[in-house]
């Protein structure tokens, strides 16, 4: 029988409507949560989802503040609005709309945001808040993952998860948290010389290589729960993820798709933060 499919759009609209009546209790009181979104630059990609994520926002009950910038911004003066921006009380979450032109450290500007505002996740602090099993706010991508594993109804607890790809935003983290919900992880990535040996007995795989195809049906173990958070292009030009979803769906138990998988849930995890760094204000 084909793989469940783990809707993230479905998924989505539960925990939005979790954030919309946080968002409301808080208004009420008179402090709605409030999110900040810069883009510096032209990227077509980083518009469209900034726009998605200043939608959202308005959908759910939450204050926006969009800020666009040529891609001749300087460096200081993002900063400057970054330093301004967490000194506001009405904003509880900052994003930077990643990646920035190339005169911008993106390092230095992760690190200008204040840490209860971090709502990306990725400051150093806020990754060494999660090495060290402390609360904070969460990368929201790994996060949104966790909660599609979640929603499957399976335990993670004494599984094997195996996570593909190593970066700071995704990978990494999205072990962390499996390791927190007491899986044992193996993470795999580019120099990994037999992926399909660990893939096989992996009950969780999290393929996050940004490869199109790299996890085939062959290297699936039977009932697997499988999250793609990749997100590629084939021949023809259609999106299509790190998973080779026809077929990986005949062995696998549930699977996430590409598109309508891990992409709504990373925003959902980004509304979900900044209802967390407003109630923490509060």
């Amino acid at each position: 029988m084909p793989a469940h499919i783990i809707d993230g759009k479905a998924l989505s609209q539960t925990l939005r409507a979790d954030v919309a009546r946080r968002a409301a209790a808080l208004s009420a009181a008179g402090r709605q949560p409030g999110l900040a979104v810069i883009l510096v630059g032209d990227d077509p990609a980083s518009a469209v989802y900034v726009r998605n994520k200043v939608k959202a926002c308005a959908d759910n009950g939450l204050h926006s503040v969009l800020e666009r910038y040529g891609a001749d911004f300087t460096e200081a003066a993002l900063l400057q609005r970054i330093a301004a921006l967490n000194a506001d009380p009405r904003i509880h979450g900052i994003l930077v709309q990643m990646p920035l032109p190339s005169h911008i450290s993106a390092l230095k500007v992760t690190e200008a945001i204040a840490t209860h505002k971090d709502v990306d996740g990725f400051s150093v602090h806020s990754a060494g808040a999660l090495m060290a099993g402390l609360p904070g706010l969460l990368p929201a991508t790994p996060y949104g993952c966790l909660k599609m594993i979640e929603s499957t109804g399976q335990p993670i607890k004494g599984r094997h998860a195996v996570v593909i790809g190593r970066s700071n935003t995704v990978g990494k983290p999205m072990a962390l948290l499996l390791l927190q919900a007491n899986a044992t992880a193996t993470m795999c990535h580019s120099s990994t010389p037999d992926l399909a040996l660990h893939t096989r007995q992996a009950d969780i795989v999290v393929a996050a290589v940004g490869r199109r195809h790299t996890v085939t049906a062959g290297m699936v173990k039977p009932g697997a729960i499988i999250i793609d958070v990749g997100i590629n292009r084939d021949e023809a030009g259609k999106l299509c993820g790190d998973v080779d979803f026809d077929a990986v769906r005949e062995v696998a138990g549930w699977i996430s798709p590409v598109p309508g998988g891990v992409g709504p849930m990373t925003i959902t995890m980004l509304l979900v933060n900044t209802i967390q760094a407003a109630e923490a204000a509060a």
